[in-house]
């Protein structure tokens, strides 16, 4: 158990102190109206939702998945996150302008703009329900787990306590600020987390010797391959081999998921810029930062793990490594910060999924089913109804969580498939509601049919999500189901869309003059001449491939030029540079 220093004490105080101070400061200007508690009046800057949107994709959980990577696969297997630099490029020069125009609340009210009929009604019912509680749930299990890995491995405490205590302390913030506190707390927590895991990875290499040890030290690792420092694996063609798993993340994986036009809570963000441009300059930012900036301190801290902890101690998984190395290497007061850290990146997380579920409960649910006339103080006082029930349910889930980076796995596999319907929604207009409907169903019925064969295959020595489903006594990886998810799925989807009717003709012209967004519209842009669309085209292809490819030169410019490769890394970062530009002047425009 570490024995934390009254200089670590009072570190801890003040963030409290802060965070109290935050939610109660906000507390009036969230109660005002439901926009207010889940948007806040859409008034906010770039700089803001941008750091907003990276502080709420890491949490507690984050880097000790990430070091289960790097123990188990190498530094190539975070290609489960980079890949997604494809869509979330996408993103910025597409979707953030469309999500801005269609001035919705949640992203699941598109769905009556741009379907009609009891389908439509439907489809915004069930996704709201799914992703704000069985798709929350999961989330917010394996965020809460995290907090109770690190609180067991560096203070000694009981996780399941650990889990009650942090789920208490993130509920009444949620509760208190809404959506305004969540998003400025998230710039501070976000700066926090990144000192903390700066530090720890800075420190951790120290201890080994610095870099240039540690690489020597790591081929005396029985956890060390010829992939561990590879960001492109080896292996061949074969059906099992690391290769084949990273042409299945980089070419199947980031178009085919439930994040393929933005995803829940960066939509929500997109939602409350104060216009396109900052809608689009706060997506842009989110990139970079998401996938350049945090992920080498948590790599080089699970390399060193490697080094420090070859053989984990009896009773804990290799994710534990992470906090393990932070005991090892922090004295007082720095322990202290980078334990603030990490409960900053937990409480960002955990309000914003808190916050985020509400608003499709109340939005999509109470409000267009339930109450369509609720007065706005009575849809406040039920979002905040709902942030508590999910708390209790997300901390009954986290019990039963046995890995946090399998549970990450099975969650992209309940939305696979799915994602080429949402990015044609925009550009065809053939989709319809059942088209979703189909996609959605046949995932997450494939998703829960591995996880119940492997149950019934492996009988009481099953855990959740972490035993695999076989086939012939050969394990399906993520890879595997994935090349048998995205095909059936798209199979099941454009099946139903030709055996079913086509929105109506109103509204699809009514979603096409407030969005225009160009594509294959003919028989409804026929009709209306006035519509100039200004989304899908060439040049938006063009800087989404300088885009993708400039943020994949910082990736791998700072991992060549960490692990001494000074050439490799300055040609690198020269494609940034060069590919910065293209993007600056499409900005500017």
């Amino acid at each position: 158990m570490a024995h934390l220093q009254l200089l670590d004490w009072i570190i801890i105080a003040v963030y409290v102190v802060i965070t109290v101070a935050l939610g109660l400061a906000f507390r009036k200007r969230a109660a005002e109206s439901s926009e207010q508690y889940f948007l806040s009046g859409r008034s906010l800057p770039w700089w803001i939702l941008g750091t907003s949107m990276v502080a709420t994709t890491f949490a507690a959980d984050t880097p000790l998945a990430v070091t289960g990577f790097i123990r188990n696969h190498g530094i190539w297997y975070n290609w489960f996150g980079w890949h997604y630099v494809f869509s979330q490029m996408m993103a910025v020069f597409l979707f953030s302008r469309f999500w801005r125009r269609a001035e919705v609340l949640t992203d699941n009210e598109l769905i009556e703009l741009r379907y009609s009929g009891r389908p439509a009604a439907f489809l915004r019912g069930f996704k709201a329900c799914y992703f704000a509680l069985l798709y929350n749930f999961i989330v917010l299990g394996w965020v809460l787990k995290g907090m109770g890995t690190v609180a067991e491995a560096v203070l000694g405490v009981n996780p399941e306590a650990a889990v009650i205590i942090g789920a208490a302390l993130a509920l009444s913030y949620a509760l208190l600020a809404g959506f305004w506190g969540v998003v400025i707390t998230d710039v501070i927590q976000f700066v926090l987390a990144m000192v903390g895991s700066i530090s720890v990875a800075v420190l951790a290499t120290r201890h080994v010797g610095g870099l240039a040890e540690l690489k020597a030290k790591l081929v005396s690792s029985p956890l060390f391959t010829d992939n561990t420092l590879a960001f492109i694996p080896g292996g061949g063609l074969s059906w099992d081999s690391d290769f084949v798993k990273f042409l299945v993340f980089v070419s199947l994986m980031w178009w085919a998921s439930h994040n393929a036009d933005g995803g829940g809570y960066l939509i929500q963000r997109m939602a409350a810029a104060r216009d396109e441009k900052h809608a689009r300059g706060a997506t842009l930012w989110f990139v970079v930062a998401n996938n350049a900036v945090r992920y080498w301190p948590w790599i080089i801290t699970g390399l060193v793990s490697l080094v420090v902890f070859p053989i984990m101690p009896e009773g804990m998984n290799e994710e534990a490594a992470y906090p393990l190395v932070m005991l090892k290497v922090l004295g007082p007061g720095l322990l202290g910060l980078v334990l603030v850290s990490f409960f900053a990146a937990f409480m960002s997380t955990i309000d914003t999924h808190l916050n985020w579920g509400a608003s499709y409960l109340v939005n999509d649910i109470y409000r267009r089913f339930v109450r369509p006339d609720a007065s706005e103080k009575e849809v406040v006082l039920v979002a905040k109804l709902c942030v508590f029930f999910m708390m209790v349910f997300a901390v009954i889930v986290a019990f039963s969580l046995s890995s946090i980076g399998k549970a990450w796995l099975f969650v992209w596999a309940m939305g696979a498939g799915i994602g080429p319907v949402l990015i044609l929604r925009w550009f065809w207009w053939r989709i319809n509601a059942w088209s979703e409907i189909a996609a959605l169903a046949a995932s997450v019925f494939l998703a829960l049919a591995f996880e119940i064969t492997a149950a019934v295959q492996s009988g009481a020595g099953y855990s959740l999500f972490s035993t695999p489903v076989t086939i012939r006594g050969f394990p399906l990886e993520t890879h595997h189901k994935a090349l048998i998810l995205v095909p059936v799925t798209i199979l099941v989807w454009v099946t139903a869309t030709f055996l079913t009717h086509p929105v109506c003709s109103d509204r699809l012209a009514s979603f096409y003059r407030r969005v225009r967004p160009g594509g294959w519209w003919g028989p409804v842009s026929r009709d209306l001449p006035e519509v100039i669309s200004d989304g899908l085209s060439w040049s938006v292809l063009r800087v989404w491939a300088a885009g993708s490819a400039g943020v994949f030169g910082l990736i791998f410019g700072a991992g060549k030029l960490i692990l001494g490769d000074c050439i490799t890394a300055t040609g690198l970062f020269g494609l940034a540079i060069v590919c910065a530009g293209v993007v600056a002047r499409e900005m500017r425009d």
